[in-house]
């Protein structure tokens, strides 16, 4: 069958399903009235509908071809049989011998055993399965592609009939907790910290969509493509008119919006007969579900753009595109949502918004990302978090503990009235000390970096108050890219972060990707344990153009100004060897072109592994400087994925052994004159970073977050009296150090 003769049955069949939906009657009835159409136009002997009620069971709505009395009587559990199967995986069936299927199950009741061949697409809605849709013959075939798409065409308007709420009832499978004014708490992933007060707006941007199948798919075509121009302009409009933190993300999303597989596949549902409207909702609705399969973060958030830039085409689309939210007279607000893209976070008034609740969500997320650049506390993963609040409940995040409370009593609102109220005035505080330098008690200067990793770190650095950036990481843009990043692009973004730097050292530190940090354009492959696998440097070693480009990169963007170069998981000195002689061969390439060099260079490495401490006195003989990367440095050491919850509590860096790790260090460093710092997650914890100076770092980086936090516990304590307290630890073998050391920082004063 050629793609137009597909395309002309498709059309056809809707034009019939569309006269059947606009007709009286109930929806049952108009469900047994589809099936014997849908049978019809692919002429199969049989067409069934199954719909998903609350438990995970799939019930028989409707049939064509199997036993009547089977309707509301066969019961499949998602998973079970060939139609759990459909449902579990959301993705279509074909088969010419069903009953060889290893899924197969057999229900006597329906009649079915006569028939051979299957075919069966999910009923999808906003991504979820809601049903699902399947014809059967008595005679074994393949089903073609084209058969199979009509299918899921003719599924997409099913969605409106099944969803609609007259078969069953919207509140059937809805959450029982948290309905009516019964106060909850639930967990969720502490994404941005902070504490945010306000009252509920639900953020479904959902569009009704009226028409589902078109008369004129040349005519809807136009409108689509009128509505993608409308689209890119406003998008263009919105990235000229975004200054600092947000305009480099912003980019990136609008990069996204270009890409023409996403377009193409919504042209070919229009051709398939369905409007343009309903052609977006198609498309969006299946690769949601397809990607709900995907444990890739970066894949998966970048669903979330597509489902911003989906809604945002609808808009066009429609005529219902506004310049922001409507929130009426509501003063403070938290938005509730599935997930979120950057822009439509932008569509909201900031200034009202207290904070952002998701049922999905990562640290990594472009939405996550602008939220904390905007001081919003952000809480991920809040399962079910849309079923169970309502429009204009009183909510409180509490970004600090990952947790969310809904229609609160009035003590629990008032204590957190409280205690934002200490936290506002220990803002005061802390910014108070911007400019002063983190010098303990006993007058010991501590350099007090900062980590950054996009240009929205940088944009506040003048008022965070840090002594440089300890660590920048180059791999950020890299990921929130859909291609490589060339050299001209990645020295202005390097010239841009000196430039915001404003003369205070920068470490930038090379390309650090693989194990959980995946380029979009780079297969690296499937490995058995990727946090030990090939990434970092030994990605650079084995592509050395790629690290080439990015010293190249950062030679040009230094021009004469100081640059400090880090490589990161070097496991052996010659592996910073090789690396040495790939710098030395751009910085003789710059020469020769007459480029600027850096003034100065320093180079150094990340200790990561293990391994490298046996090789530490040759290493340091040759690096400029070191910086402890104790994330996975502590994961190695105590061979626990820092990943595992069973383990996160497990193994805890105020240990013995880990004591005496760093503290041998310093002193190994310091006797060498090589200047070492802790950039990992520990130096900023208030009581681990007192440990840390107590060990003998006089350098720490934490995040941008945490420089006042760790600069008023410095300036708090007494070097020589956590130093003695220490040693008196450091030699123990018990592994509950930390409620020790926190009871001495109390009993000193030291603000923790």
């Amino acid at each position: 069958m050629s793609v137009d003769a597909s395309h002309t049955g498709s059309r056809r069949l809707l034009a019939r399903l569309r006269d059947v939906m606009a007709a009286g009657g109930s929806a049952q009835k108009k469900l047994e009235q589809v099936v014997t159409l849908i049978a019809a136009g692919l002429e199969a002997q049989v067409c069934s509908v199954y719909v998903k009620r609350a438990g995970e069971v799939l019930e028989l709505f409707a049939t064509e071809g199997l036993r009547r009395d089977a309707v509301h009587v066969t019961r499949l559990r998602v998973g079970e049989g060939l139609v759990g199967t459909i449902a579990a995986h959301a993705r279509a069936l074909a088969l010419s011998d069903a009953k060889g299927h290893p899924s197969f199950a057999f229900r006597p009741e329906t009649g079915e055993e006569i028939y051979l061949s299957f075919l069966g697409v999910p009923i999808l809605r906003s991504g979820r399965v809601i049903g699902v849709l399947a014809v059967q013959n008595t005679r074994r075939r393949a089903y073609e592609e084209e058969e199979i798409e009509t299918l899921e065409t003719v599924a997409m308007v099913l969605a409106e009939l099944v969803a609609g709420g007259d078969l069953i009832s919207r509140e059937e499978s809805r959450q029982v907790d948290g309905i009516g004014m019964l106060a909850l708490r639930l967990d969720g992933l502490k994404l941005a910290a902070g504490i945010g007060i306000g009252q509920a707006v639900l953020h479904r941007p959902q569009i009704a969509i009226d028409r589902l199948v078109s008369d004129d798919p040349d005519r809807e075509l136009v409108r689509l493509q009128d509505a993608v121009d409308e689209m890119h302009g406003a998008l263009d409009s919105m990235v000229e008119n975004t200054e600092g933190e947000h305009r480099d993300i912003l980019e990136t999303y609008r990069m996204i919006a270009e890409d023409a597989g996403w377009l193409a596949r919504i042209e070919e549902a229009v051709a398939s007969g369905l409007t343009a409207e309903a052609a977006v909702q198609k498309v969006q609705s299946d690769i949601r579900a397809r990607m709900s399969q995907i444990t890739e973060p970066y894949l998966r958030e970048r669903v979330h753009d597509l489902e911003d830039l989906a809604n945002r085409l609808l808009q066009h689309l429609t005529g219902g595109v506004r310049a922001a939210v409507d929130l009426g007279a509501t003063n403070g607000f938290v938005v509730v949502a599935r997930s979120m893209g950057p822009a439509e976070l932008m569509d909201y008034d900031r200034d009202r918004m207290r904070g952002l609740v998701l049922e999905e969500g990562s640290p990594t997320s472009h939405v996550t990302i602008l939220a904390r650049a905007c001081g919003i506390p952000v809480i991920g993963r809040a399962r079910d978090v849309l079923d169970r609040v309502e429009t204009g409940d009183p909510v409180i995040v509490d970004g600090d503990h990952g947790q969310v409370f809904v229609r609160p009593a009035e003590d629990v609102q008032v204590a957190f009235r409280e205690a934002l109220e200490a936290r506002r005035q220990h803002q005061e505080q802390l910014a108070a000390l911007r400019d002063e330098p983190a010098t303990t008690l006993d007058g010991v200067r501590i350099t007090l970096s900062m980590n950054a990793g996009l240009l929205a770190d940088m944009s506040h650095f003048p008022e965070i108050g840090a002594d440089g950036v300890g660590l920048y990481r180059t791999e950020v843009p890299f990921m929130a890219r859909p291609n490589l990043p060339g050299v001209d692009d990645q020295a202005t973004l390097y010239g841009r972060v000196l430039d915001l730097a404003d003369g205070k050292p920068v470490a930038f530190r090379t390309l650090d990707v693989g194990g959980d940090k995946l380029l979009p354009f780079w297969d690296a492959g499937d490995e058995e344990n990727p946090a030990m696998g090939w990434r970092a440097v030994r990605m650079s070693l084995d592509r050395p153009a790629l690290l080439r480009q990015q010293v190249r990169a950062l030679i040009r963007a230094a021009a004469e100004r100081e640059l400090r170069l880090m490589f990161p998981m070097v496991s052996e000195v010659a592996e910073f060897d090789d690396l040495q002689r790939l710098l030395d061969m751009e910085l003789e390439r710059a020469s020769g072109l007459g480029w600027p060099l850096p003034g100065p260079l320093k180079v150094g490495v990340m200790l990561e592994v293990p391994a490298l401490l046996f090789q530490l006195d040759d290493l340091l003989q040759r690096v400029d400087f070191l910086s402890v990367g104790s994330n996975d440095l502590l994961q190695f050491l105590y061979a626990a994925d820092r990943g595992n919850a069973r383990l996160a509590e497990r193994y805890d860096a105020l240990s013995p052994a880990s004591l005496r790790l760093l503290r041998d260090l310093a002193a190994r460093c310091d006797a060498a004159g090589v200047p070492v710092s802790v950039c990992g997650e520990i130096a900023g914890r208030p009581i681990d970073a007192v440990a840390l100076v107590g060990l003998g770092f006089r350098h720490l980086s934490v995040a941008p977050s945490a420089v006042a936090q760790i600069k008023e516990t410095i300036r708090s304590m007494r070097l020589d009296a956590v130093t003695g307290y220490l040693d008196t630890l450091v030699h123990g073998t018990s592994n509950r150090l930390r409620g020790r050391l926190r009871a001495f920082a109390i009993d000193q004063g030291i603000a923790i």
